[in-house]
């Protein structure tokens, strides 16, 4: 557990100026929970009252459409937070699935200790801020990438939001987050990359 414990503190202290009591008091309310492969972190219809820090593993995030067609819309990898957080914000029911793709560790961050450190943290307010302007960035960006670059193009930058992740998730799983069908994928990546 002390090495879970580490490494969010790492990735904290990256982020924010924190001294070691505050740490230490943070910590005091937060808990490691490892997710079997497949296993469900978040299901539709839940107030999501946490954030997933990933210690180890993947986390795919995922939503159903009205024809029961499941798209993938996220992969969350280690280093990262993970929540539906517009539903957690809102205290809204999530329509997202959260699942682990591997055997992951996370740290569970309650909405509790998530609170205490906006009040009682110095740079708590800039911690949540810069997880918060994380997650808008890639959104923005997802949004874009959907509606102004090609297939080919998306499939080309995959990489560069998430790391060898050809290596670690189902071919139909990738066709899924790029917007295309597992087929359409096969024909992208015999083609070279495209070169500026």
């Amino acid at each position: 557990m002390d090495n879970s414990m580490d490494k969010i503190s790492q990735v904290m202290r990256q982020m924010i100026r924190i001294s070691d009591g505050e740490l230490e008091e943070f910590l005091s309310r937060v808990s490691e929970r490892t997710f079997h492969r497949s296993e469900i972190l978040r299901r539709p219809g839940q107030v999501p009252q946490q954030v997933f820090f990933i210690v180890k593993g993947l986390v795919r995030v995922t939503v159903i459409d009205n024809d029961g067609v499941e798209h993938t819309i996220h992969f969350a990898l280690e280093n990262q937070f993970i929540a539906d957080y517009s539903s957690y914000i809102l205290q809204q029911p999530s329509l997202y699935t959260l699942q682990a793709l591997d055997e992951t560790v996370t740290i569970m961050l309650p909405r509790e200790a998530i609170e205490w450190g906006y009040r009682h943290m110095e740079e708590g307010q800039k911690l949540g801020r810069l997880i918060a302007e994380f997650y808008f960035i890639y959104q923005d960006n997802r949004i874009k990438n959907l509606y102004a670059r090609t297939p080919k193009e998306r499939y080309d930058g995959i990489t560069e939001v998430f790391p060898n992740i050809h290596n670690r998730v189902p071919q139909h799983m990738i066709a899924s987050y790029l917007g295309i069908t597992p087929v359409h994928l096969s024909r992208l990546k015999s083609k070279p990359a495209h070169k500026d």
